[in-house]
């Protein structure tokens, strides 16, 4: 809930929320107890599920200790291969290959799920292994639609599991560490928050209806989505730009960036969202923009996300996430900051390099010992619904008025048909 502009600045500058490196500790308090029952010192088993974006998680749990790879899933037996030959000679017993994650959940010994796989599963796949009794690590989005993201949260509460999601960058030490100097008023009171993102990605194409690879298990791979026809420009990313499947770049990329101007601001919702944009430099399949921009308005406090998918735009140098204060402004990398008067004067930085490790370790820790999650789901799906909230402007009239203790949208009838999906394959409704 947003205060009024004197006090909320005033806790920007005195409030020490963050000093514990629990970018999100007042959400977590209620799960503090939850990961007790494992023991601090027990092994922890986990499998994980979809081997592209999975591999990175593959790679952080082997640094984080007594932790077993019991399980790796995939619905492409190569990908499935691809991701058990990582774990070769890197821990006593290799993992069981499955392509299907309800196995993993059927096995009484595993004591949480990473899920890795697409959008659109993440919180089918998310809410099956609550309500098995599992803990879950799930990449960001962590839900498809708003509808998913308000769910997702309600079911980790219900179950009592500890639910973190993959914004990583919320257990950087350097960006704990940026956020708590925010907070201790280094470029004074907190105005408005800017964030980039910029690639050069090809045309999708137009796509063919053929035979899905034999290799791949296509009604698996669309799991929670209704049957639709195998399209040869689809698996395994271009799905982000369908609104079936995804959420363009904004629930893609976005989220990460506005998730950190968000924890440095120190907001949750906007009252106004605005999202205007369009797919300027293909004429191909893509139906999520290329090129948008996205506005949030707190009322005293904004902050604004740019994207240009197909464009660097160089010779432009934007950062990842700016913050601007009435003494300066600070410059959120990807995994470090910098921080300048206003006069331009460099005042501080750090330039430690990113690891997911510390990200994994945490939720490792929330299990076995109660740590507080740094990125709970209750936190991260509000970044979330940012993206969602977006792409709901975006895909009506631009613009949308939003209740801020609630994140639902006001008095907005074609918004609301957008807030959940049409219809879920049978058994696997959110």
């Amino acid at each position: 809930m947003k205060e009024t502009p004197p006090s909320r600045r005033n806790f920007l500058r005195s409030s020490s929320l963050l000093a514990a490196g629990a970018g999100a500790a007042t959400a977590a308090a209620p799960n503090l107890l939850l990961g007790q029952a494992k023991g601090a010192n027990s092994r922890l088993r986990v499998g994980v599920m979809g081997l592209s974006r999975g591999k990175g998680h593959i790679k952080a749990y082997l640094d984080v200790p007594n932790t077993e790879i019991a399980y790796v899933c995939d619905v492409d037996e190569k990908r499935l291969i691809g991701g058990a030959n990582q774990l070769k000679d890197k821990q006593e017993k290799m993992p069981e290959k499955v392509t299907d994650f309800r196995r993993i959940l059927d096995d009484p010994d595993i004591d949480a799920i990473s899920i890795a796989a697409p959008n659109f599963w993440h919180t089918p796949a998310a809410i099956a292994a609550c309500e098995a009794g599992k803990h879950v690590y799930v990449e960001k989005p962590g839900s498809h639609n708003a509808h998913e993201a308000m769910r997702i949260v309600e079911v980790a509460k219900e179950t009592r599991r500890q639910v973190q999601m993959g914004t990583q960058r919320r257990s950087y030490p350097a960006l704990i560490e940026a956020v708590q100097k925010l907070r201790e008023g280094i470029i004074g009171d907190l105005r408005y928050a800017r964030c980039w993102y910029a690639n050069a990605r090809p045309s999708i194409g137009t796509g063919k209806l053929v035979d899905p690879p034999a290799e791949l298990d296509w009604a698996m791979w669309q799991g929670p989505v209704p049957d639709h026809p195998y399209k040869d420009n689809l698996v395994h990313y271009n799905w982000h730009w369908h609104w079936l499947y995804g959420g363009g770049e904004l629930a893609n990329n976005g989220v990460h960036s506005l998730d950190i101007a968000r924890w440095a601001m120190g907001v949750d919702y906007p009252t106004r969202i605005t999202c205007n944009g369009g797919r300027y430099h293909y004429d191909d399949d893509q139906e999520t923009p290329d090129t948008a921009t996205a506005t949030f308005d707190y009322g005293d406090v904004g902050i604004q996300w740019e994207s240009s998918s197909c464009h660097r735009r160089k010779p432009e140098d934007n950062r990842f996430v700016v913050v601007y204060g009435s003494k300066g402004k600070m410059d959120l990398h990807s995994a470090n900051y910098s921080v300048y008067d206003n006069d331009g004067k460099e005042i501080a930085k750090n330039t430690d390099p990113p690891s997911d490790v510390p990200h994994f370790t945490n939720f490792a820790n929330a299990i076995r010992k109660g740590e507080a999650l740094n990125q709970s789901i209750e936190q991260g799906q509000i970044s979330a619904m940012l993206c969602h909230l977006g792409n709901i402007a975006y895909r009506t009239d631009g613009a949308v008025a939003v209740d801020p203790k609630t994140g639902k949208l006001v008095n907005n009838p074609e918004g609301e048909k957008l807030w959940s999906r049409d219809a879920y394959r049978e058994g696997w409704e959110v």
